[in-house]
């Protein structure tokens, strides 16, 4: 048995492209637009996870937009988060923020953060390697909202 992927149903795929391309840094490793049923699935994976041969696959995010749709969707108390490593957990926030995303808990402790993508879903940010020491304005930030 191996991981393949998590979907996530977005509202709106242009931002939810941005969200997750642009400000994340992930990468599209493919998209299937189904005319028929008016949906489009669109896989995503982290650049360090992409496969590096035919025979490897990476774990990936799958975003699932229903053409024409309308519905907002809501997250269940069993759902948690998705959770990413970055080479620097203060650049990663600060790009993010740039972007206009909240950081509901901000790195104060050079290690953890935690954001919401557009159609809020909650990710966790863990520092690779060993915690960065604090610095502002982390160190003294607060939480915004939930996560």
């Amino acid at each position: 048995m191996r991981y393949v992927h998590t979907m996530v149903r977005v509202t709106d795929l242009e931002e939810s492209l941005h969200f997750w391309c642009d400000l994340m840094g992930l990468v599209q490793v493919r998209r299937n637009d189904y005319e028929a049923g008016q949906f489009s699935l669109i896989f995503l994976a982290a650049p360090d996870d992409l496969p590096r041969s035919e025979a490897e696959h990476a774990p990936e995010l799958e975003l699932t937009y229903n053409w024409g749709s309308s519905e907002k969707y809501e997250t269940g108390r069993s759902w948690g988060h998705l959770a990413y490593r970055v080479d620097d957990i203060y650049a990663a926030c600060q790009k993010l923020m740039d972007g206009g995303v909240t950081i509901n808990r901000p790195p104060r402790d050079g290690r953890m953060a935690f954001v919401k993508s557009p159609d809020g879903v909650s990710i966790e940010l863990l520092q690779e390697g060993d915690n960065l020491p604090p610095q502002e304005p982390w160190a003294s930030m607060e939480n915004t909202g939930d996560w």
